[in-house]
């Protein structure tokens, strides 16, 4: 669908008041890409709902028009997640910005899906509270329920569906449902909550949610560990996971990222293949002894160095350059795009992935930095280069196929965190065989068109 009829433009305005629906070109070719390389098809409009009714007119009217309807959040993800494959209607959620309520109490907040994350941390933190999921970006959190966001601090913490207790979701006809509850358990029938969450507003658009908080730790202590090869690190990490230390975020950083960080930051760490390391508690004494055993088993992985008791202000600027990493290798590659490989491992496999990973970028002389959150197994590449030169994109396609292919024969999965969105469809018949039907039979259920969403996680 190239453009709206005088008569839909007509009928969409009269949804929103007059500021929330446009069918001008620079609104709508905003919506065309995330931070990602893949372009989506111009939409024809775009139009910014406020509340839930106004969600289920939207979609009442475009299902009976035929209008495809993409969901947009803040527009953070790396496979292509939010952008328009079919043109038709983007639906920006980003004013459904409001905190309804906050219960210290129970340790939960109702969102509407435009809430940003770190506002959310700012005013649940106030009460001592925090929603612990870190994507690093700031995220909308309707965003990360529909792709199932984790991060850093998954390891101790959990993803996103780990938090989320109750949801209000329009269906693709218009018609709203609830799924959950508030209760912090429940064995009530099928758990529709989880379903929708990770589905990439394939099935629904989530228009409230109920989130689960925690309490913000007392204290951190943060930790750098270097090591004379990946190898080495790699194999750390499932010693210290077996260890019952439970790291708050373990991350396994390369030579190459660490010199690009040194550069931009001026951090001054060895630029030799390394693990960041937190662990929280509730008091010093016991960190500076989970610090202790930490040091004494990496030492016996074969660790060079290994330094704690970071000040909080490095803290803080060494997880800021953490979370910057991809803008990080963006700049050092001007006039280049990257590709992001997003793959997870068991953690005892972790050790072959990372090695076969960085053999396989040097094997083709592409520009890529190896890293991820190693805690998890959650294995990160990120590839730099030209799409406009056939060749030199066409190798690191290869190199994220092998990855990806090597993650799943080794157990593991296609994404870890970023979703499915565009760039991993090609993947999903591999990795969940005969399931990936049922999931299909589910879509064709409750979108029997193929409206919301379309394109995504499905060729």
């Amino acid at each position: 669908m190239k453009e709206f009829s005088p008569e839909q433009i007509s009928i969409l305005s009269s949804f929103v008041e007059n500021d929330r629906f446009s069918t001008g070109q620079s609104n709508r070719e905003l919506h065309t890409h995330d931070i990602s390389p893949h372009q989506g098809l111009l939409p024809a409009g775009i139009i910014w709902p406020v509340d839930t009714d106004e969600v289920a007119r939207i979609l009442s009217f475009s299902y009976a028009q035929g209008i495809p309807v993409t969901p947009w959040g803040a527009g953070t993800s790396t496979e292509g997640n939010p952008v328009p494959t079919r043109g038709g209607l983007v639906m920006d959620m980003i004013r459904m910005d409001k905190i309804i309520e906050i219960r210290p109490g129970d340790l939960q907040a109702d969102v509407q899906p435009g809430v940003l994350r770190k506002e959310l941390n700012r005013q649940t933190g106030k009460y001592g509270l925090f929603f612990p999921v870190d994507p690093g970006a700031d995220a909308s959190i309707g965003g990360m329920i529909a792709n199932n966001a984790s991060g850093v601090q998954t390891v101790k913490y959990g993803a996103t569906k780990d938090y989320v207790m109750k949801l209000t979701i329009v269906l693709p006809r218009g018609n709203i449902i609830h799924t959950g509850c508030r209760a912090s358990k429940s064995s009530s029938g099928y758990d529709l909550t989880r379903l929708f969450v990770g589905s990439e507003g394939t099935l629904g658009v989530v228009t409230e949610a109920t989130l689960k908080l925690a309490g913000i730790p007392s204290h951190h202590l943060a930790a750098t560990i270097n090591f004379k090869d990946l190898e080495s690190a790699s194999a750390a990490v499932a010693v210290l996971m077996g260890s019952g230390l439970e790291p708050a975020a373990l991350e396994l950083l390369p030579p190459g990222l660490i010199k690009l960080m040194n550069r931009e930051k001026k951090l001054n760490i060895p630029e030799v293949p390394s693990l960041f390391c937190e662990f929280h508690g509730i008091s010093k004494t016991t960190l500076q002894e989970t610090a202790d055993l930490a040091k004494e088993l990496c030492e016996d992985c074969g660790a060079t160095g290994f330094k704690y008791g970071i000040e909080e202000k490095d803290r803080k600027e060494l997880w800021r350059a953490r979370h910057e990493a991809w803008e990080t290798i963006h700049r050092a590659h001007p006039k280049k795009e990257t590709l992001i490989v997003d793959a997870a491992v068991p953690i005892s496999r972790y050790p072959d992935m990372i090695v076969f990973s960085q053999n396989l970028v040097d094997e083709h002389e592409a520009n890529g930095y190896v890293f991820g959150h190693a805690g998890d197994g959650n294995l990160h590449v990120v590839l730099a280069g030209d799409p406009g030169d056939q060749a030199e994109w066409s190798t690191l396609e290869k190199i994220n196929h092998a990855i990806v292919e090597k993650a799943i024969d080794l157990g593991g999965t296609c994404t870890g965190e970023h979703g499915v969105g565009i760039g991993k469809r090609k993947f999903m018949q591999l990795e969940h065989g005969e399931s990936y039907q049922l999931m299909r039979q589910i879509k064709e259920l409750i979108d029997p068109k193929g409206l919301l969403n379309p394109g995504k996680i499905f060729m």
